[in-house]
């Protein structure tokens, strides 16, 4: 029997291996569990007389048995039906497997479009109990592949 040529050696094992690495990639979105994120805290810094920031302190929990990277997350906040304003996390973030890491991200506003909803924020940094929803799209890189998603979740601020 003749060796094989390397090149067609390599085609031998190439052509399996890809497949399977698109195979897996393709089924990601079974494998992979998204992520959720609970809104913890709202801390309220003024830039001026006119507009403040506010630091949004949230918790992301991975179900998954490995690791993730948050490579990008949108978001808009509500307080109490009002939108408050919407931001973006600017840097990536490594989420371990099975855990919750905390997180922190920025929301420009200004007094004037907050309106009735800067008396939730005001209840909510006094103790009071604040009801949010917090929305938008995320993508995820696992060790296999990236998926992008869209969340929303809703719950009370203590």
């Amino acid at each position: 029997m003749k060796p094989l040529n390397p090149k067609k050696q390599g085609l031998r094992y190439g052509i399996p291996l890809l497949s399977l690495f698109l195979l897996l990639t393709s089924c990601l979105g079974w494998i992979l569990e998204k992520p959720s994120f609970v809104l913890r805290e709202i801390t309220l810094t003024p830039r001026s007389l006119t507009e403040m920031t506010l630091l949004l302190g949230f918790d992301i929990h991975n179900p998954n048995r490995f690791d993730l990277t948050l490579q990008s997350f949108e978001y808009t906040v509500f307080l109490d039906n009002e939108e408050i304003g919407n931001g973006r996390l600017e840097k990536e973030l490594l989420i371990p497997s099975s855990s919750i890491t905390r997180a922190q991200a920025p929301i420009a506003a200004s007094f004037k479009n907050l309106g009735g909803s800067l008396k939730s924020v005001i209840s909510g940094l006094a103790g009071k109990d604040v009801v949010y929803k917090m929305e938008g799209k995320a993508r995820v890189k696992a060790l296999f592949g990236s998926v992008n998603f869209t969340f929303s979740k809703e719950g009370r601020i203590h």
